[in-house]
């Protein structure tokens, strides 16, 4: 957050990826405003998939398709299993599964390009960010990095689902400072 300039190129770079369709996107950059003059305020967040402690998204999906590896705490869907009742996308705070339209009738979302991930490579968000301001790793080093993450004015609380990422913020981007 820090780093971030809102430029959206970790954005694209996910689109292009995974071929999403026109309207779909799995990471998106979002800005926030706020203060009043003398003092405005804004900030960037590149936000998908968190892959969370608690992933209220596998604990909704009745048929067993969302997952979250045992192995690399990756949330992700096996697409054959999806029914496409977009039960994840209605509980999921961050809005990280998109319906893939109703031709394809399935849900789609970020698995942190877990075959980038199996070869030993970053995800292609965070190998396209131009300002370096996405990192990926075991969460404990990025906290010893960056810090915990806090209560972030535009997210949603933290505490719902304890996602597996942290965020350098400013201090006016926090809801208790």
């Amino acid at each position: 957050m820090e780093s971030c300039i809102g430029c959206k190129t970790c954005q694209i770079a996910c689109k292009d990826r995974n071929d999403l369709q026109v309207g779909l996107l799995y990471r998106e950059v979002i800005t926030v405003e706020g203060g009043e003059f003398p003092k405005p305020w804004i900030y960037h967040v590149s936000m998908s998939c968190n892959h969370c402690e608690i992933p209220v998204c596998v604990e909704n999906c009745p048929v067993g398709a969302m997952n979250k590896g045992k192995d690399n705490g990756v949330v992700d869907i096996v697409k054959e299993k999806c029914i496409g009742c977009q039960r994840c996308v209605k509980t999921c705070p961050y809005g990280a599964p998109k319906y893939l339209g109703n031709k394809i009738k399935k849900v789609g979302k970020c698995n942190l390009c877990v075959d980038l991930l199996q070869k030993g490579e970053e995800p292609v968000c965070v190998s396209a960010c131009i300002m370096r301001a996405l990192h990926f790793g075991d969460l404990k080093d990025l906290i010893k990095n960056h810090g915990p993450l806090e209560d972030i004015i535009g997210l949603p609380n933290y505490h719902i689902t304890r996602p597996s990422f942290t965020v350098k913020s400013k201090k006016y981007s926090l809801r208790n400072p």
